[in-house]
């Protein structure tokens, strides 16, 4: 029977998403062995993580607890009639990270997944169809994740939109094959998405 302290830390651990049995108790018997100091640094970021941290108001993005709304919404440089709709607020740094949008984001909080009880009702919708009238919005990108319920979602907002300002121009980020990989290593879903979305030459 392993210590009592041992076992917490490895419950505890445990319960973070991709964490099983065998790697939490690397994971603790780690920290048990390695410099005091790393736990006591991670114990200090975990404590603070919950009040040093809040969702932007406007684009529902992670925001410093001092800041009243996202910088990739009030910086003057950003353009607030372009708005890319993301699932979560960690989808925004990957599309940043590219440098090829300078329009600002919206962030639904999920996707419609009425197996895991997520409903239209519980997402950021609303806020973002007041957005689109308060900011004058000409386009909505919407770059939901390419799974089941990405896509049941992205059809949602796609009808919703069009509903309530037909005149906005709704785009979706394009599917297809990755640069780098055989047409014999691809799967279906993705070499349908390429198909559809084929380009001139």
């Amino acid at each position: 029977m392993l210590p009592k302290a041992l076992l917490d830390a490895i419950d505890a651990l445990g319960r973070l998403p991709g964490v099983g049995p065998r790697t939490a108790e690397r994971y603790a018997y780690f920290l048990f062995r390695t410099n005091p100091t790393v736990s006591e640094t991670i114990s200090d970021a975990l404590k603070g993580l919950h009040s040093g941290l809040k969702s932007c108001p406007k684009t529902f993005a992670l925001i410093d607890s001092d800041k009243s709304v996202s910088e990739f919404y009030d910086d003057p440089a950003r353009d607030r009639t372009s708005v890319l709709v993301v699932e979560e607020p960690l989808d925004i740094y990957a599309i940043e990270a590219t440098k090829q949008y300078s329009g600002t984001y919206h962030v639904l909080g999920g996707a419609v997944s009425p197996i895991d009880g997520i409903t239209p009702d519980q997402l950021h919708i609303k806020e973002l169809i007041s957005r689109i009238a308060e900011d004058c919005v000409r386009e909505v990108i919407i770059a939901t994740n390419p799974s089941v319920e990405g896509e049941s979602t992205a059809l949602l907002l796609q009808k919703l939109l069009a509903e309530k300002y037909p005149d906005l121009k709704i785009t979706r980020l394009a599917r297809g094959l990755p640069l780098g990989v055989d047409l014999s290593y691809a799967d279906q879903i993705t070499l349908s998405a390429a198909l559809s979305n084929r380009t001139s030459l």
